[in-house]
């Protein structure tokens, strides 16, 4: 089973989504729409990082769910 992890930053205002394992990371590509990918060494897709994210309701969280 693979985890995903979930973490909230209300100080730096981003929402970080792991799907793989965050040691992984190799390449760090940001989008047009100030989404950053996070790939391992072979361009596979392991993370997102979404800019300028804000939920009001909570400062800083994580979470982590199986699949």
């Amino acid at each position: 089973m693979e985890k995903i992890k979930i973490i909230q930053d209300g100080v730096g205002k981003t929402l970080t989504i792991w799907l793989g394992d965050p040691l992984q990371e190799a390449i760090c590509e940001e989008t047009s729409d100030e989404v950053v990918l996070m790939k391992d060494k072979n361009g596979k897709v392991i993370g997102v990082e979404i800019l300028h994210y804000f939920d009001q309701s909570k400062d800083s969280s994580e979470i982590s769910i199986e699949t």
